[in-house]
């Protein structure tokens, strides 16, 4: 079947499903609270929605733990409520892409608890292997969740290898019969209506034949072992040829540490192409490095690096895929932008990237500018990577440093509910919500933000409508200026008889500013700002500033 790449004239909304909105009263979130904001998420002017995991999970990881891949769990409604779902938001020409997991599973899904029992053909479904002589483990790898990345199981009496949870195994990808799983999940989905998947760290299924010990990280022991492995690409191409090429769906895949030249050789729009975007993370490490755990001052500068980078890269070859926010990392205007100037840098940084090239998602709650969540007691987090880095990482600073890197780094952040209006548990629920709620909710919420003209939320509307009014935004050249400024963002978008210019201010202070050579901003129309008007010469606090020649 052809694929018409319609991902690149729509905008996705990510839903985290137990933190968006509760339907039924018990406290998560669920799919019926989903139906009852389609209108809402419709009038984003988003086209698509990205659901992180929907499956039946036991919770370990928040759903990325699954236990049944072809069904829906019963807390977010069952199969009934996503079919009503997924009805209402084509009825709204709004795409649904589910989040595909498939480096591991839940320890108990029922293929592991049958592989540990050594039960054909489940027994090489996933990564066994015996201790070495003396009682070592199988190799040095690390999880990137806790500790090693090897499990001891009493019932088989071997290891198997968790890249993540110690309650989520590693699927062995290189069975020919765990791929044709693989394929019947695509397929039972596709068939179903869905129109693509997000692809869960899918640069990981391909290890390094023989599982040797990795000297040379000397943290993530074994990250350069099994990211982008030997026949990942192999298996891809599988998978796309095996089901998903005789369906007119999209592929987003996660590619932790991946550059461009490693990205192109699966999303290269070429015969072969595997993959639609990748995922990238550099982007995100403007505050950090390797990990959100290992933070440093933002850099604005390291930011443009990255956007150019991929911009540049991917240009006449491939396609972006843009975002700020997501599940795996704290709230950007806590991170990239300011709490103080929460509207105006949210503002900013919306615009920094919604007129790149590429397709935008916007994550839950980012486009009414929530912030961090800053707990006073380590306990009351829930994520197992976060609960990890406090009680076993650098324990040997003072609590109060520990709890500090927690409210820099934990994706629990980006977790609490969403915050619809100031009454009681935001209008999230009306029972006892899942999780904590931030704080900060009597203020930021949907309905204030609804209320006030000027508010981020209407603004995140102005910016998309107009992104996809131009067709330069689709299919114009990235030029960026002012490579080494630390206080501005700024860049060109030209083609199709149009020019458009961004200015993004990055600083607390005014500042001058002078536009690029060639860019006469008397002859432009300003079509889209942050202040109710635009001095020329300087720029003020958070200003964002899109000029168009047309």
């Amino acid at each position: 079947m052809e694929h018409t790449q319609w991902y690149k004239d729509r905008v996705f909304y990510q839903i985290w499903p137990r933190s968006f909105k509760d339907g039924n009263g018990d406290g998560m979130g669920d799919l019926w609270g989903v139906y009852e904001k389609l209108d809402y998420i419709k009038s984003l002017g988003v086209g698509g929605i990205w659901f992180s995991p929907l499956y039946p999970s036991p919770g370990v990881d928040c759903g990325y733990d699954i236990s049944d891949y072809m069904d829906i769990a019963p807390e977010y409604g069952g199969m009934e409520a996503f079919e009503k779902v997924l009805e209402g938001a084509h009825a709204r020409d709004i795409k649904v892409i589910m989040d595909l997991v498939v480096n591991h599973t839940s320890s108990q899904h029922e293929w592991f608890q049958k592989s540990r029992r050594r039960i054909e053909p489940y027994t090489d479904y996933y990564i066994w292997r015996p201790a070495r002589p003396g009682g070592g483990l199988p190799n040095n790898w690390d999880s990137l969740f806790e500790g090693k990345a090897w499990q001891f199981d009493e019932l088989r009496g071997e290891y198997y290898l968790h890249l993540f949870a110690v309650e989520q195994p590693d699927l062995n990808m290189d069975n020919p019969l765990v791929r044709e799983e693989v394929k019947k999940i695509l397929r039972f989905w596709l068939d179903k209506g869905v129109d693509g998947f997000r692809e869960d760290v899918i640069t990981f299924i391909s290890k390094t034949e023989g599982l040797p010990n990795d000297r040379l990280m000397p943290a993530s022991r074994g990250l350069l072992l099994y990211n982008n492995g030997p026949h990942l690409l192999e298996y891809l191409t599988e998978f796309y040829d095996g089901a998903l090429a005789d369906y007119d769906c999209m592929t987003l895949a996660e590619g932790p540490m991946i550059n461009v030249k490693k990205a192109l050789r699966y999303i290269e729009e070429k015969p072969g192409k595997v993959i639609d975007m990748i995922i990238q993370f550099e982007c995100m490490s403007a505050d950090c490095i390797a990990t959100d755990y290992i933070h440093t001052p933002f850099s604005l500068r390291r930011l443009k690096r990255a956007w150019t980078k991929w911009q540049k890269g991917l240009a006449g070859k491939a396609w972006n895929m843009l975002y700020l926010e997501n599940h795996d990392h704290p709230r950007v205007i806590s991170r990239y932008g300011s709490e103080k100037y929460r509207v105006l840098s949210g503002k900013t940084l919306a615009a920094a990237y919604l007129f790149q090239q590429g397709t935008p998602f916007v994550y839950q709650g980012q486009e009414i500018g929530m912030t961090n969540w800053y707990p006073a007691d380590p306990e009351m987090y829930e994520d197992v990577q976060t609960r990890w880095q406090y009680f076993h990482k650098a324990t040997k600073r003072s609590p109060e440093k520990r709890l500090k890197r927690l409210w820099d780094a934990s994706r629990d952040s980006a977790r609490t509910p969403v915050q619809w209006t100031d009454g009681p548990k935001a209008g999230f629920t009306e029972g006892e919500p899942w999780f904590y709620l931030n704080e900060n909710y009597k203020e930021v919420n949907v309905a204030a933000a609804e209320a006030d003209p000027d508010s981020l939320l209407h603004f995140y509307r102005r910016a998309i409508a107009l992104r996809q009014s131009l067709p330069a935004v689709r299919s114009g050249s990235y030029r960026a200026f002012d490579a080494f400024s630390g206080k501005r963002c700024v860049y060109a978008r030209e083609g199709e008889g149009q020019r458009l210019l961004v200015v993004c201010a990055f600083s607390e202070a005014e500042q001058r500013f002078r536009a690029p050579a060639g860019f006469d901003l008397s002859a432009a129309k300003l079509v889209l700002q942050n202040y109710s008007d635009a001095p020329q010469g300087k720029l003020r606090p958070y200003e964002c500033r899109v000029y168009l020649w047309a």
